[in-house]
């Protein structure tokens, strides 16, 4: 018996804990648990019905999850170390790497009260920076466990399923045999399964040629690049996009896990398949020096996770590139039965390794039932079924009852269609789930919302989307920021004016591939709610230097305080003050350093201290800056 991937730390609590993990047998469960030397709990898997659910994917793949509750409230701000035995045998035989030094088990830290909290967005493998979450046990290893965070939010695109690098993906094809997935049937394209997609017709460099075309952006695409094709799907990388439940899976279990990379190539020769071009081949070649970086740091991404709690939610490369950003994609990517099945499995390896974790009582047990069918007949009806239960499910949002609440958002399947053209930016949030959320914050002193997405972005780019937007073409600048949508801006300006909602919001969000903090002071007659927006891009992502230097420095001139260009496009009556990093020498706001933010909470849940630790080393403050505020 192997442990493909986990144990995961998911909602922990006094309470009830919850553990995620693959593996390639199916197992019985025993769980301990031990203060000092003092056994607080044991779980034996006899014991409790429906504490322990397991899905059956292939003849050697299988995902748990444990949600047990405990005889009494388990003690905080102390090591709880935890011993979970997998058909009888312990961590030092299936994860020997996943202890501290010092310590004899795995262990948590219950912290309720968030003093301290990590997160960070966009994690690929094949980017050329470290991974930021070697940065997690880097700090879990050298801090005492009384003072670590409460949390590691994951606030989107934990994997890329539409962004995948040849070497990986071969990697893929040579673990699928390992876990006997059932083939799934493609009976909407010339090829007839998943066998002979991950096999003879792997379309290396070529999979966008399998998917529909989209003449939605055409035009404009004409002009630029001289009428290339477009597939439904806007992403730019679609040649090696994710398209079978056994692909999206195996990913899952090769970016949080080295054991999966022991069952492929020895990882010292990585073959090039045939057929590649000389650019191709060159490409393969430097992709592979970056993963082989990436799974050297495996075991401590794998141990961090076995030690602190993980939140998670999806953003588009979860399952796609700009995914439900309009309606007219909707329409076009819903409409074709290869890119619903796409979207579809990419939804349902979510469910199964990220969403099930958040929020296990979100998922009913017919849900589950329905899954295990699914999984049983990939490519028959029962898995199409699923697919559309899944497109229409709407409880992916979540709450951690931490101190202040951590509420999640789900920005990307409530969408606020525009009612004015649907090649127009949905917005984020519909009417509906934005008034649900402004219910469930009524009454509460702080909160900590996740929005996959930043609420509050650089104004230039957005001016950028916009005018894109107005020549009805969005989706070739990602216009997908919460003011481009008239109607759900509003009402969320309207949510943070509301007297009873909260008096602190921190805001945490990534997905734009740099990190940046604003201060958010609401005008009126009086002071009403401080929110923070922090902005934490990527994991192991970054966006063009040079590039992102121009957006920079023209942002500081075209919208500074006194600039009438900033006066002209005010629409949010708010006041912005933003953090300096602390390593800015010309005035910079944006920071472009792949890593994971850390931030430190006051008692009334306002941030004390905000740190981009990033992958390469560096720790750098930001810093605050009231004199260059500004009034949007």
């Amino acid at each position: 018996m192997q442990v493909l991937a986990g144990p995961l730390l998911r909602r922990m609590t006094t309470e009830r804990l919850t553990f995620w993990l693959m593996t390639t047998e199916s197992v019985t469960v025993d769980l301990a648990l031990f203060q000092d030397k003092t056994q607080l709990f044991s779980y034996k898997s006899t014991q409790v019905e429906g504490s322990h659910t397991e899905l059956k994917v292939g003849d050697n793949l299988y995902i748990q999850l444990l949600n047990i509750a405990t005889d009494k409230a388990l003690p905080t701000q102390c090591p709880i170390h935890y011993d979970i035995r997998l058909n009888d045998l312990g961590w030092r035989d299936w994860a020997d790497d996943i202890v501290y030094p010092g310590h004899s088990l795995p262990f948590f830290v219950l912290q309720p009260k968030v003093n301290k909290i990590l997160h960070g967005s966009c994690r690929k493998p094949h980017h050329a920076s470290h991974d930021g979450l070697l940065r997690v046990d880097s700090l879990l290893q050298s801090t005492e466990p009384k003072e670590w965070p409460s949390v590691l939010m994951m606030s989107g695109d934990q994997i890329y399923a539409d962004d995948v690098a040849v070497p990986m993906l071969c990697a893929i094809h040579q673990l699928i045999p390992h876990l006997g997935i059932r083939a799934e049937k493609l009976d909407c394209i010339d090829i007839a399964s998943s066998h002979e997609l991950h096999t003879e017709l792997p379309h290396y460099y070529a999979r966008e040629t399998l998917l529909p075309e989209n003449d939605t952006n055409r035009g404009l695409i004409e002009q630029f690049f001289g009428g290339v094709r477009k597939p439904v799907f806007t992403t730019d990388t679609a040649q090696n996009h994710l398209i079978s439940l056994a692909e999206m899976l195996s990913m899952y279990a090769l970016v949080w896990s080295p054991t999966g990379w022991d069952m492929t190539f020895d990882n010292k020769s990585w073959t090039e398949p045939a057929g590649l071009s000389e650019n191709q081949k060159e490409r393969f070649s430097e992709q592979v020096v970056i993963l082989k970086e990436f799974v050297k740091g495996l075991p401590k991404v794998r141990r961090s996770m076995a030690h602190i709690p993980v939140a998670m939610i999806f953003d588009d490369h979860d399952v796609t590139d700009d995914w439900n950003l309009t309606a007219a994609w909707e329409k076009t990517a819903y409409n074709h039965p290869f890119s619903t099945r796409i979207i579809g499995n990419a939804l349902f390896a979510y469910l199964l390794c990220q969403a099930w974790g958040n929020s296990p009582e979100s998922f009913s047990k017919d849900l589950l039932n329905s899954s295990q069918m699914a999984l049983n007949k990939l490519g028959e009806p029962e898995h199409n079924e699923l697919i559309q239960e899944l497109l229409h499910f709407s409880k992916w949002n979540y709450t951690w009852q931490t101190e202040p609440p951590l509420v999640v958002l789900d920005t990307r399947t409530q969408r606020w269609r525009s009612e004015k053209s649907i090649e127009k930016p949905s917005g984020l949030m519909d009417w509906e789930a934005l008034t649900d959320l402004q219910h469930h914050l009524k009454g509460l002193d702080a909160v900590i919302l996740v929005s996959p997405a930043p609420i509050f972005g650089v104004k230039l780019i957005e001016s950028i989307q916009r005018v894109f937007t107005w020549f009805g073409k969005p989706l070739m600048v990602d216009a997908e920021n919460w003011m481009a949508h008239p109607g759900s801006a509003h009402a969320l300006m309207n949510m943070f004016r509301h007297t009873k909602t909260p008096k602190n919001f921190v805001i945490l969000s990534g997905d734009v591939h740099y990190s940046f903090v604003y201060d958010i002071q609401l005008r009126g007659e009086k002071r009403e709610s401080d929110l923070w927006q922090i902005t934490s891009s990527g994991l192991k992502n970054e966006f063009p230097g040079k590039l992102l230097d121009v957006f920079d420095r023209l942002n500081r001139w075209l919208y500074s305080p006194r600039s009438p260009l900033n006066w002209f496009t005010r629409r949010r009556s708010v006041k912005v003050i933003p953090h300096k990093p602390e390593t800015a020498s010309r005035g910079e706001r944006l920071l472009n350093g792949a890593g994971v933010s850390l931030v430190s909470l006051n008692d009334d849940g306002s941030p004390s201290s905000i740190i981009q630790m990033c992958s390469d080393g560096r720790d750098i403050h930001f810093t605050l800056s009231e004199k260059e505020a500004t009034w949007d």
